[in-house]
Formats: structure tokens, C-alpha cells, sequence
């Protein structure tokens, strides 16, 4: 049975399992082709619904893996026609998308997992760097920001750590002009500083 009619005219929430499908076809997700954002853990899509809204040429894609922010987004996002969401693990989701279908990632504030037995769990890793190198597209961009800067010291050391094998380039991020998660104006409130860092996709891994 083709599940894809099922996904196709709405703001998705749906888990999906490795197994199900090969790759996201975005075309009919969006029922149009266009370039793609990708916002990896978009929590309440508040961010995501920003972005959707300036750039109307472009298409906008959440990954939330917690089901009622998923639902919340998709809510958020029903009148939208270049917005979807996913409820799907981060991981699962970099597997899903094909090679060079993204424009630009943006990885806002994820948990920092403070705890040191537990930052096993962070997201970023070489594995998950050379994933975000294969899904975007060349010259395309991963932009992230964190208000943890043990974390983000982590970051920086593991993308400085594979840039080069990858094919990476660091950008300056004093030319961000992104409007603010929920995430950021509560950290911004309390007077924390926030810690940005940017990935260009210089060419292919060969």
C-alpha cells in the first residue's frame, strides 16, 4: 500500500519508521519543488513558522520526535503550503532525506545534555556531521546555536576535528538575520549569551 497519498496534502505528524520508505519525496510532501530548510528538533515550530512566512519561494521541513510539539506545529502550520512536519527521530530523518536536497539545516538549541554520563547522547558527532554534509546541497549551509557553552565547545571540536575530510567551511555568524526560536528569547531574558556556529558544504566527498 502506497502511504504517500496519506502524507501528502497536509502538515505531517506521523512516525516514520526506517523500513517504511527509502526517502522523502519532497516534491509530493509539497506538492511543488522548491529549495528546502530543514529545522532539526523545530519544538513548538515557532521558528519554522517565521521562516515559512518571510520566505514564501522557499519550503520548510520540522523534525520533532515528541509527539504533542509535533501536533502543536503541524497546528501552527495547517494554513501553509511550504511548511510540513515530521514526528520522527533526528537520526531516522538525515537518512530519509536524498542527497543534496537541502538548502540550508539549522540546529537551534538541542539538548545540551549537561550531565557528563550522559553526553553520549548529544546529537553532533562525526557521524551525524557527514550526514548533514550528504543531505545538503553544494554551497549549502547547517546553522547552529546553543546557550551551553560546554556543549558548543564540544561542537566546534568535533566540526574543526572532520571540516577538512568533509568538506566544510567555517562562515562568521555575525551576519545571522533569523527571527528568534522560543528557546533563544527565554535565554535572552535571562541574560545568557548565545553561541553560534556556521557549516558551508564546499564540494561532494569523493
Amino acid at each position: 500500500m502506497n502511504r504517500w497519498p496519506l502524507l501528502a496534502f497536509y502538515s505531517v505528524v506521523e512516525l516514520i519508521e526506517k523500513a517504511v520508505i527509502p526517502s522523502l519525496d519532497l516534491a509530493t510532501i509539497f506538492g511543488r519543488s522548491a529549495p528546502l530548510q530543514v529545522d532539526l528538533g523545530c519544538v513548538d515550530g515557532s521558528f519554522l513558522l517565521q521562516m515559512s512566512q518571510l520566505h514564501p519561494e522557499k519550503n520548510f521541513l520540522g523534525i520533532e520526535r515528541l509527539a504533542k510539539r509535533a501536533t502543536k506545529t503541524a497546528r501552527k502550520s495547517a494554513e501553509l503550503a511550504n511548511m510540513r512536519v515530521l514526528r520522527i527521530e533526528t537520526s531516522h530523518a538525515l537518512e530519509l532525506l536524498q542527497a543534496e536536497s537541502v538548502e540550508t539545516f539549522y540546529l537551534l538549541f538541542p539538548d545540551p545534555w549537561p550531565k557528563r554520563r550522559h553526553h553520549r547522547r548529544r546529537l553532533v558527532t562525526t557521524s551525524f556531521l557527514a550526514s548533514i554534509h550528504r543531505a545538503l546541497e553544494p554551497d549549502g549551509i547547517f546553522r547552529i546555536a546553543t546557550d551551553h557553552r560546554n556543549y558548543f565547545d564540544q561542537i566546534e571540536k568535533v566540526a574543526r576535528a572532520v571540516v577538512t575530510n568533509l568538506n566544510f567551511k567555517f562562515l562568521p555568524t555575525n551576519d545571522w538575520q533569523l527571527p528568534p526560536t522560543k528557546f533563544e528569547v527565554k535565554f535572552r531574558r535571562q541574560g545568557l549569551p548565545i553561541y553560534r556556529l556556521s557549516l558551508r558544504k564546499t564540494s561532494p566527498v569523493t
